[in-house]
């Protein structure tokens, strides 16, 4: 079980971004992700003119590795270790270490 998810809120504790705020879009193999408005790059795209593509530079964004993000706790407005638990009935859930919040209940 992965303890950051496609959906969660993030927040960036290491780099040119460190302090912003983000949503996960994707979850990467290599242990990367891909966070809303975070890390955003430009890149200079070649024109396709049979599939009615525009050339020119697109901004968009690229992957931060998962250890550079930590889920973001609303309740202590802070970045936060995650935990998994195993409930009573035999269902995992991630819980926030600082004061033991479910996450996913």
């Amino acid at each position: 079980m992965r303890k950051i998810r496609k959906g969660d809120n993030v927040i960036v504790i290491a780099g040119r971004d460190k302090g912003r705020k983000g949503s996960v879009l994707a979850i990467l193999e290599d242990d990367r992700v891909l966070v809303e408005n975070i890390n955003r790059v430009k890149r200079h795209t070649k024109g396709n003119p049979q599939a009615n593509k525009a050339g020119g530079i697109v901004e968009k964004e690229a992957p931060l590795h998962m250890s550079k993000v930590a889920l973001f706790n609303p309740g202590a407005q802070k970045a936060d270790r995650v935990g998994i638990k195993l409930l009573a009935d035999g269902k995992r859930v991630r819980f926030f270490k600082s004061n033991g919040e479910m996450i996913d209940a």
